[in-house]
């Protein structure tokens, strides 16, 4: 059975046709939830469909193992119907990808797979490697077997920077519903797809520009990983967002988007 993602058209249409920003979501959230506090500084400059993965927001689960590479040739899939529902045929519009945790891998996964697929390409809050086969591999087993809720108090710890959840629960309680109510199969086979993933021995063969942003409290994948991101890819540079943690376009959107407008001028 092929992948296929849900794609959203997440701004409004627009007279003239704009470059496509394809986004990603984080593992266990829905698109929507995540990007939906960075759209309005965005809409103007972009058409800005999200995808979400199997078993989550809108995507339908899937009952077969899927990896990264499934999940960027899913993307590309999504992208040309983006572009063809939404007018966008004019190939001198260029078209981004941007992927915050498992959707900034197959940004990476895209620049090294599929370089003609996107112009530029972000990768937010995510790395070349992220965590270890091992651990993802015994949270696999456990959601599988007890369901993405056994997430929830973990992920509340690890997405957000220090009182973020206590100052703004309007944008952090959508994210932990998603979760809540994500396929528990989808989602281990998602951790599966992380526990084989590792592109630290592929980035020099990157031709696409690369973005690599961190929350500067991020303990998933610290600023570090970003700035290896950087060092790694001919044309990658690295930035970090104070008082951000895992999940950068809700903890601090106007930033977020900020970086990408002048990295994807």
């Amino acid at each position: 059975m092929s992948l296929t993602l849900t794609p959203t058209l997440l701004t409004p249409g627009a007279a003239e046709p704009r470059p496509l920003l394809m986004v990603g979501p984080s593992l266990g959230t829905s698109v929507a939830a995540l990007w939906e506090p960075a759209l309005p500084h965005l809409a103007e400059h972009f058409t800005v469909v999200g995808w979400d993965l199997p078993g989550h927001g809108r995507s339908a689960p899937h009952s077969e193992p899927f990896s990264l590479v499934d999940l960027a040739s899913a993307v590309i899939d999504s992208a040309d119907h983006a572009s063809s529902e939404h007018g966008l045929v004019d190939p001198a519009l260029p078209r981004f990808h941007a992927g915050v945790s498992i959707a900034g891998a197959v940004s990476l996964t895209l620049a090294v797979e599929r370089p003609d697929a996107f112009a530029k390409l972000a990768v937010i809050c995510s790395a070349a490697k992220i965590g270890t086969a091992e651990a993802w591999n015994e949270r696999a087993d456990l959601v599988a077997q007890a369901g993405t809720p056994t997430m929830v108090e973990g992920s509340a710890k690890r997405w957000f920077a220090s009182g973020f959840l206590q100052r703004h629960p309007e944008r952090a309680a959508p994210l932990l519903h998603s979760l809540q109510q994500a396929d528990r199969r989808s989602y281990a086979s998602a951790c599966r797809a992380l526990a084989d993933y590792d592109l630290t021995e592929r980035l020099a063969a990157v031709t696409s520009p690369v973005l690599a942003v961190a929350g500067a409290e991020d303990t998933v994948c610290p600023p570090a990983d970003a700035e290896a991101i950087a060092a790694g890819v001919p044309q990658g540079r690295a930035a970090a967002l104070e008082g951000v943690a895992h999940q950068a376009p809700v903890e601090d959107p106007k930033a977020t988007a900020e970086l990408l407008k002048e990295f994807l001028a």
